[in-house]
């Protein structure tokens, strides 16, 4: 997917505000649902951060018989693709829609050829097998994951952009924004492929990386202070309408 092709997707000429909800129960998370879609997110992840995926489930069933027309995503915590693909076509097969699919981890080896990148393919059979036609946004270079150096950064973007619609990246932690160097040199490496950024969003940030990135994934940014479970409206309004104008990389930038 290109740059083009996902602010036609989500009707935007900034940067996607996805907010990310960390599921506690099915109340918590229809409220939450509702708070990002009323205020103009583009859509939102649903996540089980404290419970097995098997409990996310029939959540996401509920929530999507709530909000039928909604755009959203689930992110299975610490499963990749391999496992996901199969469940999300199962979902899909019981008429539960799921608009995109995040993995934290998309196998991406920096070390191995780009054309022999055995996890990263499994994970892309396995999807193809599931018959699921969601997007799906793969963990580069990702908080708490294995480590990748910096001088690795250009060889991952590079391989990522062939298995999977938007590289996502992040920085070295929840709530920690990425290095500037690092998003630009996806964006370079990249060209006009979709990046999201998935950790250290803000208000007081987001124009700084909106030039050379198209979506954003973001909890603790737009959340109650010291809440991680639920969003703050007035937080949320005010990265939504620094998205929604439009941004140029500076000229040399990258």
């Amino acid at each position: 997917m290109d740059r083009v092709q996902i602010r036609r997707k989500f009707n935007t000429v900034g940067p996607a505000v996805l907010p990310v909800i960390h599921v506690q129960d099915e109340a918590q998370a229809q409220e939450n649902v509702k708070i990002a879609l009323n205020e103009g997110a583009q859509g939102v992840f649903l996540i089980n951060h404290d419970f097995p995926k098997e409990q996310l489930l029939p959540i996401l069933g509920t929530v999507r018989e709530t909000f039928p027309a909604a755009w959203i995503g689930v992110n299975f915590l610490a499963v990749t693709g391999l496992d996901a693909f199969p469940v999300l076509g199962d979902l899909k097969r019981q008429g539960i829609r799921l608009d995109a699919y995040w993995a934290d981890n998309a196998r991406i080896e920096e070390h191995q050829p780009e054309d022999r990148q055995a996890q990263a393919d499994a994970i892309d059979a396995a999807r193809s097998a599931s018959d699921w036609d969601g997007l799906y946004f793969g963990g580069t270079a990702f908080k708490a994951q294995r480590p990748v150096e910096p001088e690795f950064f250009s060889v991952v973007a590079r391989i990522a952009a062939r298995h999977m619609d938007v590289v996502t990246t992040s920085g070295a932690g929840t709530g920690i924004a990425a290095d500037m160097s690092k998003i630009k040199t996806f964006r370079r490496v990249l060209k006009d492929r979709a990046l999201a950024v998935a950790s250290g969003i803000t208000p007081e940030n987001a124009a700084d990386y909106a030039p050379y990135v198209d979506a954003f994934l973001v909890a603790t940014g737009i959340n109650r202070d010291g809440d991680f479970y639920n969003i703050d409206p007035r937080r949320l309004s005010k990265l939504l309408e620094i998205c929604r104008h439009s941004f140029e990389i500076p000229e040399k930038a990258v």
